[in-house]
């Protein structure tokens, strides 16, 4: 049967060699965007973790299925969903704590070439986990009995911006800014 992006296999189970295989190829490609020395190719990437071309090709298929598989397990849990008691604190702590994030050289140097080479599955891969946190903080405010904007609204006035400012532009995410985008979202 032959291999598909949806068929091939990313996860891995816990300890043995699969789990070393991808560990060491993570590695390899968070160490080969910080080192900016060349193009990020599978064949490098190989040599870099230390094992065959062919390993990272049956496993991944692509650069940018694997740089997605890497944005993925980076965003996974890296952000706690704060709790403040208010939606307009959770969300300025949220922007505030992703616009810390973002800035980092290494993540935003992942998120770059996820996006850039990994197209659309680079891009959800960026924004999936983003959404799932932002959608984790709308449902505890709709629990509280309040009705919260939309997802797409939040989306739009909060994550979209810090994505586009931190990608596109060398416009800094200051505290201040991010909390203005929540200002926009949830006007007084």
């Amino acid at each position: 049967m032959p291999a598909t992006s949806s068929a091939r296999r990313t996860d891995s189970r816990p300890g043995g060699r699969s789990a070393r295989v991808r560990a060491a190829v993570h590695q390899a490609v968070r160490e080969l965007l910080t080192d900016e020395a060349g193009e990020l190719t599978i064949p490098v990437v190989a040599t870099r973790a230390g094992v065959h071309a062919t390993t990272v090709y049956r496993r991944w298929g692509s650069v940018g299925e694997l740089l997605a598989d890497v944005a993925t397990s980076r965003f996974s849990g890296d952000i706690v969903v704060p709790d403040t008691g208010s939606l307009r604190g959770d969300l300025e702590r949220y922007a505030y704590d992703l616009a810390k994030d973002l800035c980092d050289p290494d993540t935003l140097a992942l998120v770059r070439a996820t996006i850039g080479i990994g197209g659309e599955q680079g891009a959800a891969a960026c924004r999936g986990e983003r959404q799932r946190q932002l959608e984790a903080i709308l449902e505890r405010e709709q629990a509280r009995g309040t009705q919260p904007p939309s997802l797409e609204r939040t989306t739009d006035a909060v994550l979209a911006p810090l994505y586009y400012r931190a990608v596109f532009t060398n416009d800094p995410l200051t505290p201040d800014w991010t909390h203005s985008l929540v200002a926009h979202l949830l006007p007084d």
